[in-house]
Parts: structure tokens; sequence; C-alpha cells
């Protein structure tokens, strides 16, 4: 197999427990890592709420930030971590809080913006950025906290909030430092967290998905100092296995992405640490990149010592696609031939479920080199002619669309509007090439699988999985360049605006996908605020700190309209495509789903689905909607899921729960059959993961409500559930 390379390991041991080890009942009966454990297994081993009796959950708790962002749409996706009895959790503006885990009584709040500023210009580099999780760092005696705001991770004193000035430059490291090329301007921040490996801090990075981007190399800390141990290139150098993937020899100088933008699973005994890349940049044209382009789209195995590379497995070549893997890969045991294996599983975008043993890489499941189609692929292009597709699990996502898949739901004029569009484009399978011709691709760029994650069952081997089925327009353009005569202001704030901008907010700058409108921007921010937001980045919007100060000025020019501020002179010549190495030909038209007028998918569902999965088998043992549309519920429609983000959890209690849904409900499921057992209405929507963890023998369901996903109302509550004392 070409796409699995692997080194000669000696064989360890395995740790397997059972469910009923106390050394591992201890672990899944708090929540003290992102994801529940070191495996993220999403698992919880109380049973004290389970399918009896938890429809009698109330609210034990909640506490509220004070610091949503209404008109901006803030967020919160923060699985928040509970140690002994403190939970340490995030909120919209990027404020670190601990809690008492029993009352939700607030004990300190650490706020990165009182901090000192970054040593490289005095920008904070954590505006509105989201996080997801903490790593947490004892000795026994000493307890750390690392929590990475943006591109600065701070080492926090976990009892009292307080940064700790011998960790890094006065108790925090910047991620642009030490990945050996300068990317002083460009996007590095950390959304997901690192994980803590001896006295290591090993941390992956989210990176801008255009060019100019940086390398998204993984690298480890020490956790007393902050001083960088090592360092994996996920782009190789000519030094580096895997550099004769890349057809361009200098691709690894200017290329960025395959980054582990996800996270990290771990595996204490064998001393590894596994996680997903992600794909490299720019995502939709590699004409400057042939080849398999290793180690972008792989799942790494490393030595967490050392990040020596045991093994990987590239689950996309050559991706045109923004195919990342967008969660850490979960370290699961089955059942093949009699035998115990352990293996780590791996979900990813497109809907596909790969599962790999964990010492060697070798998937467990036959994979095959399928041939693609790659005619239609736009010039300069190189698409790899074979991807790799697991015969076993069956997609746990859709993988084609044909032209009867019209939402049968919208009025027949709406419909024959979506018929002639279906006529206009490409469709039937996801590696179709893209191409100036509309390709309709499912599952889209938010998946399938997203990062959520799914929950694994330690007792059964049952793998619970939330899945986008949403599809997505995929059109790309020629990017046209002629030397420039005198511009001014506006005419350059235009230009500027349609190569940096226009894919995502639209020629109209209305916004589309998830993107925001831009109209009216005068509202809401000045040329000031403006430049803050172009050096810094906010959520999924990357930094463009590369753009010089008249390059910023104009393209404010442009967006607030100021004809008369317009007519200064701007005096910046372009680079040429022969100048400028992150030049790419063709890009992406726009970020846009396939939707109808009203805004509801175009085709038909459901448009997202939680499923169990027997690992051992590869069987799907069933599959459910996931998410109502109210108004549709009004009519009588059967549920037609929806698109939902943040991931399940699973207890031996028999009960699966999950938000993630922009209808704002929290669920819980019959592990066994997929019955809706319980709901209730947060006061925003939970993107995000929920933790379970008992405490003086009570056990706590606490889901973090920040909305503001899918232009859902902002929130700011995080919300404890239990059974009535």
């Amino acid at each position: 197999m070409r796409h699995l390379l692997f080194l000669a390991l000696p064989l360890l041991v395995a740790c397997n427990h059972s469910p009923s080890d106390p050394a591992v009942a201890d672990v899944h009966l708090t929540w003290s890592h992102y994801g529940g454990d070191p495996g993220l297994n999403h698992y919880s081993s109380s049973t004290h709420i389970d399918t009896g009796n938890v429809a009698q959950l109330l609210p034990a708790w909640t506490y509220r930030t004070g610091d949503a962002d209404s008109a901006n749409f803030s967020q919160i996706q923060c699985n928040p971590i509970v140690i002994d009895s403190t939970l340490y959790g995030v909120s919209p503006q990027m404020r670190l809080f601990a809690l008492d885990a029993a009352t939700g009584r607030e004990k300190w709040v650490f706020s990165p913006q009182d901090s000192a500023l970054d040593a490289r210009g005095g920008v904070y580099k954590h505006v509105m950025i989201n996080s997801r999780g903490l790593a947490h760092w004892t000795d026994g005696t000493e307890h750390r906290l690392f929590f990475a705001a943006g591109s600065l991770t701070y080492a926090i004193d976990a009892s009292t909030g307080r940064v700790i000035p011998s960790f890094g430059d006065q108790g925090k490291i910047d991620l642009h430092l030490g990945l050996g090329r300068n990317v002083d301007n460009n996007f590095i921040v950390s959304t997901s967290p690192g994980i803590v490996y001896q006295d290591l801090l090993i941390m992956g990075t989210r990176v801008d998905e255009t060019l100019p981007a940086a390398p998204g190399h993984i690298r480890a800390y020490d956790v007393r100092t902050g001083q960088q141990k090592w360092i994996f290139r996920t782009i190789p150098g000519p030094q580096d296995e895997g550099y004769n993937t890349w057809g361009n020899p200098s691709a690894w100088e200017y290329t960025g992405g395959a980054n582990a933008w996800s996270g990290f699973s771990l595996d204490h005994a064998r001393g590894t640490v596994f996680c997903g890349t992600g794909s490299a940049s720019y995502d939709f044209y590699g004409g400057n990149r042939p080849g398999e382009n290793l180690y972008a789209n792989c799942v790494l195995a490393l030595d967490a010592a050392t990040g020596e590379r045991k093994w990987h497995f590239q689950t996309v070549h050559h991706d045109l696609w923004d195919k990342d893997l967008p969660t850490p890969p979960v370290l699961v045991t089955v059942r093949h031939g009699g035998k115990s294996i352990d293996a780590v599983a791996q979900p990813t975008k497109n809907g596909y479920l790969f599962v790999l043993d964990r010492d060697t890489g070798e998937p467990l499941f036959p994979v095959d080199e399928v041939p693609v189609n790659i005619t239609d692929a736009l010039p300069g292009e190189h698409p790899h002619p074979t991807q790799p597709i697991p015969r076993l699990p069956a997609p746990f996502a859709r993988q084609t669309l044909t032209a009867d898949d019209i939402n049968p739901y919208l009025p027949a004029g709406e419909q024959e509007n979506i018929r002639k569009i279906f006529a206009a484009a490409r469709f039937g399978h996801p590696y179709l090439p893209p191409s100036a011709t509309p390709l309709l691709l499912l599952p889209g760029y938010d998946g399938g699988a997203e990062w959520g994650g799914p929950a694994y069952d330690p007792a059964t081997n049952l793998l619970y999985l939330n899945a986008n089925q949403m599809a997505w327009q995929l059109e790309m353009e020629p990017v046209s360049w002629s030397a420039p005569g005198p511009e001014s202001w506006l005419q350059a704030g235009e230009r500027l605006y349609g190569k940096h901008c226009q894919s995502c907010h639209g020629t109209d700058r209305a916004g589309q996908g998830n993107n925001p409108t831009l109209v009216n921007i005068g509202s809401r921010y000045d040329r000031a605020s403006l430049g803050t937001l172009l050096a810094s980045g906010r959520r999924m919007m990357p930094a463009f700190a590369h753009l010089a100060e008249e390059e910023v000025s104009a393209i404010a020019s442009f967006i607030f309209e100021q004809k008369e501020e317009g007519q200064r002179d701007f005096s910046i010549q372009p680079l040429s495509p022969e100048e400028d190495p992150h030049f790419v030909p063709y890009k992406l038209k726009g970020y846009r789903k396939f939707l109808a007028t009203d805004g509801k998918p175009a085709f038909s569902p459901p448009w997202g689905t939680l499923t169990a999965i027997d690992l051992n088998s590869g069987a799907h043992r069933w599959s459910i909607p996931l998410g109502e549309y109210p108004d549709y519920q009004a009519s009588g429609i059967p549920p037609t899921g929806t698109e939902n983000y943040g991931g399940p959890v699973v207890t031996a209690g028999g009960v699966v729960f999950i938000a993630a849904t922009a209808d704002r409900k929290f669920r819980a499921f019959n592990k066994r059959n997929g019955q809706l057992l319980w709901e209730t209405e947060l006061p925003a929507a939970g993107f995000a993961t929920p933790a379970v963890y008992e405490l003086r023998g009570r056990q706590y369901v606490v889901i973090a409500c920040g909305g503001g996903k899918l232009r859902s109302p902002a929130g700011d509550s995080y919300v404890a559930f239990a059974l009535p004392e």
C-alpha cells in the first residue's frame, strides 16, 4: 500500500482493562482530559443516571459568563475539564474560569486580554478565537493548566488562575516561534488543546487554508520551562522521509497546512501520541504541489517523547476538497478473528471510518485504492488517480447525490429551480475534481464528521458518531492578473477584497455559508477596529497580518464605501505571478451551501444523523436523524436532522448525551437502539461536547450553551444537569 509506511517497532504489551477495572474506572468517573480521557473516548463509567431515570434530569446549576457578543454571534465550543472538585472552562471572549463543580460557584477568572502583549509587536492574537478545551499537568503537588488563546499558550496556576511567569516568555509561548521559517505575519492559532505526556506539552495549530500559510508542524514543549523539545515536520523538507511525495521540490518552503488542528489522543503505555492532519494549503488547487502530499490528510502515530514517526496512514491523496481529518483518532479495542486488538478509529469528513492497528497502522478492515474520475480537472492540476476507501464500516454519511435528491418539502416552483441547478452542475462522487463547472459536494466542507468527535463505549466496542449530511457548491474561477495602472484606494480596495475576502463574503459582501455579511459593517467597526480584526482574525476568519497598512486602509475604503476618502492614490505595486510564490491561478468562487431560498437544504433529508457502529463487525447498529427544524416539526414533517457541531458522550448507564444542533435541544438516547429518552431546551444552542463527571456520589452532565454558529442567537451559559437530590 503506497499510502502506508511504518517503522519497525518493538511489540508492547497492551494495557487492556475492563470497564470495571478500578484503574480505568477512576479515570472515567471524572473528566480530567479534553474528551474525557487521553484516548478521547467521550465515555463515563458512572451509572447513577441510566435509561430508567434520565427523564428526571433537572438543572443542578447554571453559570453565566456575562460576555456573549450577540451582534457578532459569539460562540462557546469548550468541552470543560474537572480536576478534583473544580471545573475549568472558557467563555465566549476567551476568558478562562474555575468553578465549584458541584454548585457552579465561581472561584477565579483569567482574562488573556489583561496579560502582557506578545513579544512581536503588541497585537493580541486571541481576539475572538474559539477554544475547545484545556490541558492539565500535575507532578502530584503543583497543578498547571495550559490554555491556548489564539497564538499564545499560557501556563496557568490551577489553584489561583494566575500566569506562571517561569514558563516561556512571562508565562506564555508564541506558536509563531520555532517552526523553522519566518511566519511572523502568518495566521497561527490553537483552537483545540494540546495533550500532556510526562513532562511534555504536545501542541498542534490551526493555520490559514489559503496562501500564504504557515506549515502545520507538531511541536512539544517542556511543561515547566516552555522550551521547545521536539518538532515533527508535517510538510517534509529535503532531509525528511516523505519529501519525494511532493512533486515540486520547493513546495516545503511556501506550502502551509497539513496541521493537527483538532488535537491529539495518547496511549501512555506505548508512549505514542496520535493525531489527524489537515489538507495542504491552498485547499482547492494543488498544481503547485503535485503528488500525494505527505503528511497532509494523515493519521499520524508519533513517539510522544521524541516526535519520531512510528507510522502514518493517508486518508486522502492530494486533497482538493478541504477534507481535513476533523478529529483526532479515538483509542479503541476490537475483537477480530477471536482476538482482542488495540486500534485507533479515525472518522473523516467524507463519512468514512478507518480502523487501524494501533502498533502498525495497518487497516483492520480491507481498504481499497479505488480509481476515481480525474477528468475535467483544472489546467495545471494533478488529481491523484486513486483514493483509499474502506470496505467496512459502511460510510456513516451520504456519499452521492442524484438529480432526484430534491428536498420534497419545498414548494413546486422552488423544486424546479433546484432541478436547474442539478442540470448545470456535476455531482455523484465525492472525489470529482474541482473545476469552473459547479460541483455539488456531499459531504461538504464541514463533514461528515466534524471537530466534536465520536464517543466510544469500551464495554460494547460501539462507536457513536454524529454527522453532517450537508452538500456544498464548489466552483472555481480563474485568477486573472495584469499589472494595474494608477489606482485609488477605492480601486485597490476592490481588487484586494476580491483576492482576500470575496470567496468567504461574496461579491455582494452579503456573506455565504457560515460567513457573516459585511453589508453595513460600518455600524459595527471603524477603521481602527477593522485593522485589529484583519491583523488578528476571529473564529473561522484567518488573520491578514501580512497586509501592509495602506492595503488595510484601501480595503476599509471599499467595504465602508468611503468614496471621498477612497480617492487617495494607492502606491503599492502588487507582485506578478512569477514573483509571488503564493500565487495560484484558480480560486474558490465562494463558500456556498446547497440551499433553497428559504435557507433549508435544497436536497432531500436527512441533513444530520447519529449512528452507532459496531467496531468488531463494522456493522451499523442503528442510525437516526439528529435535530429538527421547528417549522417543519410544527407542520408534522418527520425529523429531518440538521447540521450539528459538537460531539456525543456515552455512559455505562446506557445513555448517549448530545446537544450540537441549532434547535437548542439537549438530548439523551438509549445507546442500544437510539430511542429518544429525554430532551430539554437550552438557553442557547450547545455547539460543544458535554462533560460527565461524578462528585461526592452525584453524577453531573454539563454542556456549554454558546450558540452563535449557524446564525443562532449567542449565549454565555454552562448548564449542569443531575438527578433530583
